[in-house]
């Protein structure tokens, strides 16, 4: 029922185009999106991302914050992205994005490059555990325009960098199908829990009758 929503939803879109040249009405920047989210969704990779993103911001805090016009990870910040590695290595078959923010202290142009720079610090910081730099696909600076609080005044909640898991690698290891975020679930949990005492085999030596010691 799906494909039938979106191929209709697409003709009714392109009907006040048909009394202009071919092709007039046509956004281009749009064009395809209904048809690429219904195979994200069908292919489960769309929900996959969705789960997998909610986990990783309940298992792990997934911002850190920076001084007043600083781009420095501090002793605070250095520990959740080692949080945030360590998940991140648990799943070879995601990428990452980062993003970096400012509070509303300074010019637009400014805040821009000091987001930018907070994010290429969380980058540089990951790839020093040894995570590729090709899992982490987008870096991207929003400056001012996101504030968590409202104020023109320095605010440290403002002044953040933001990991957010982006989706599935281009080439993953595994195949892709609707239920792979359940298997990697599955096999995460299966990870973190120790045998069972009446699954441990216990081997026990006899000494041999009659010696001493």
């Amino acid at each position: 029922m799906r494909p039938v929503l979106a191929v209709a939803a697409l003709a009714l879109a392109l009907l006040p185009a048909c009394d202009q040249e071919l092709g007039a009405g046509v956004n281009t920047g749009t064009f395809g999106t209904a048809t690429m989210n219904n195979t994200l969704i069908q292919s489960g990779e769309l929900s996959a991302t969705a789960q997998l993103q909610r986990r990783f911001a309940q298992e792990v805090p997934d911002t850190v914050n920076f001084a007043f016009n600083s781009a420095v990870l501090d002793p605070a910040a250095q520990a959740i992205l080692m949080r945030q590695a360590d998940w991140i290595r648990q799943f070879p078959e995601m990428r990452f994005s980062v993003f970096g923010f400012t509070d509303l202290v300074g010019s637009e142009r400014y805040n821009y490059a000091l987001g930018k720079r907070r994010a290429e610090a969380v980058v540089r910081f990951f790839a020093a555990q040894g995570i590729s730099r090709s899992r982490l696909e987008s870096l991207v600076s929003y400056g001012k325009t996101r504030p968590v609080v409202q104020t023109t005044a320095p605010e440290v909640l403002n002044r953040r960098a933001v990991t957010q898991v982006a989706g599935f690698a281009k080439n993953p290891p595994l195949p892709l199908n609707g239920k792979y975020a359940e298997v990697v679930f599955r096999e995460y949990v299966a990870s973190a829990v120790p045998p069972h005492p009446q699954n441990t085999v216990i081997t026990t030596q006899i000494a041999p009758t009659g010696s001493g010691g």
